[in-house]
């Protein structure tokens, strides 16, 4: 089966490889940050969609979609199109770069970013387990 981005289904199958990743376990160890991740509409995507992450010590403790922006204050938003997300899914794009040429636009410390690339990346990997379709594919 696979889960239609960005669903509710989805961030939770999302939630669950983050929590069953040792990977993403043993590089974010020492992470401690929440986030809010924008999907600007784009193509079939016609609203705004934007789920929350918080992530503790290489788990995450809480995902879901985000009805009230104003509910929570995250460390980190980061914001880009569904095809920049797709791509980093893919693993056609780089996190890192996407976020340096700001075609992922963030809101937060990108030092501290940065300086867990690895989590970062086995993050996306996570994601990228997820059996994911677009709305343009679906």
């Amino acid at each position: 089966m696979a889960y239609l981005f960005p669903s509710a289904e989805w961030v939770a199958a999302f939630k669950d490889a983050v929590n069953a990743s040792e990977a993403y376990r043993v590089s974010a160890a020492k992470w401690e940050g929440d986030f809010y991740f924008n999907v600007e509409p784009k193509g079939s995507l016609k609203e705004p969609v934007s789920f929350y992450l918080d992530l503790w010590h290489g788990e995450c403790r809480e995902a879901h979609l985000v009805s009230d922006p104003s509910a929570k204050k995250p460390e980190f938003e980061i914001s880009g199109t569904i095809d920049t997300y797709r791509k980093i899914f893919r693993h056609e794009l780089d996190p890192i770069k996407a976020l340096v040429s700001r075609q992922l636009k963030l809101k937060g410390n990108l030092g501290k970013i940065m300086r867990s690339v690895k989590a970062t990346l086995d993050l996306v990997n996570s994601a990228s387990s997820v059996p994911t379709t677009y709305p343009d594919e679906a």
